[in-house]
C-alpha cells in the first residue's frame, strides 16, 4: 500500500506565500513523477505542476513564474512553493504520484487534498 500525506494548506491574503508538502510512503520501488493538481468549487481538477524522475518540470500557464515545484528524493517528498497568491488560486490542492511497487506494479496514487484559501 502507498500513502501520500499532504500538509501546508491554509488561509492567506492576496500576495502572500504558502508552501505545500507531500510525503509518499509504503511499497515504493521507484517514483516516476510527483505533482500537484487543484480543484476549485464548480470546476474540474487541473494540473498545477509536476516534477518527473529526471528532474524536469511542467507548470500550468496560470502559475508559471509564481509557483515552484521541487522534491527531496531521499524523503520521497515533493514541495510546492506558492508565491504572489491570488484569489483565483483558491482550491483544494491534491498531491499525485506515479510509482512502481516492489512487485513491479504501476500505480497512480492521490492524496486526500489540502485546502488553500486566498482572501482578504
Amino acid at each position: 500500500q502507498v500513502q501520500l500525506v499532504e500538509s501546508g494548506g491554509g488561509l492567506v491574503q492576496p500576495g502572500e506565500s504558502l508552501r505545500l508538502s507531500c510525503a509518499a510512503s509504503g511499497n515504493i520501488f521507484s517514483i516516476y513523477s510527483m505533482g500537484w493538481y487543484r480543484q476549485a468549487p464548480g470546476k474540474q481538477r487541473e494540473l498545477v505542476a509536476v516534477i518527473h524522475s529526471g528532474g524536469s518540470t511542467n507548470y500550468a500557464d496560470s502559475v508559471k513564474g509564481r509557483f515552484t515545484i521541487s522534491r527531496d528524493s531521499a524523503k520521497d517528498t515533493v514541495y510546492l512553493q506558492m508565491n504572489s497568491l491570488k484569489p483565483e488560486d483558491t482550491a483544494v490542492y491534491y498531491c499525485n504520484t506515479h510509482i512502481a511497487t516492489y512487485d513491479q506494479i504501476a500505480l497512480e496514487v492521490w492524496g486526500q487534498g489540502t485546502l488553500v484559501t486566498v482572501s482578504s
